[in-house]
């Protein structure tokens, strides 16, 4: 059944056009982002880790459900060790570097700077290591520690 309109031609593009304005200005980042071979961005990967390792470390649910089975078998054999940030406790603060991928390998990783000491003066590095399939939610799949960590 249809209906017969009387609006104007004018008034129903109006109200057309305000809908794609709407569409136009509704948050994007809202959605995760992939690239068009179904793989997580360096952008996606960066918020991901950013996210994860916090300012102090990551919280027990994310340790639990955002982490490999790999991760969980290396920390169960550590316990003296946070194998997540390759310390004994948690740091003043963290930072999350440049994201790099390996298309062909279909991993992403960044170096991850722990700050320590009475403000932050003392760092350490570790490779924070994600899968890049986006047909799955990211984790974290490695951890490489620095030699001097």
């Amino acid at each position: 059944m249809f209906r017969t309109s009387r609006c104007s031609g004018r008034r129903v593009a109006a109200v057309l056009g305000l809908g794609l304005s709407l569409a136009a200005v509704s948050p994007a980042s809202a959605a995760p982002t992939v690239d068009v071979n179904g793989r997580w961005t360096a952008k996606e990967i960066h918020t991901f880790l950013d996210r994860f390792y916090g300012e102090h470390g990551p919280s027990g649910a994310d340790r639990r459900n955002r982490v490999s089975d790999l991760l969980k078998e290396k920390a169960a054999a550590n316990p003296g060790l946070d194998v997540l940030l390759c310390a004994q406790n948690a740091p003043r603060s963290i930072d999350v570097g440049k994201v790099t991928t390996a298309q062909s390998a279909r991993v992403g990783w960044a170096t991850v700077t722990t700050h320590w000491g009475d403000h932050g003066e003392v760092t350490a590095e570790l490779r924070a290591l994600v899968d890049l399939d986006a047909s799955k939610p990211l984790k974290l799949l490695d951890v490489e520690c620095s030699p001097e960590s």
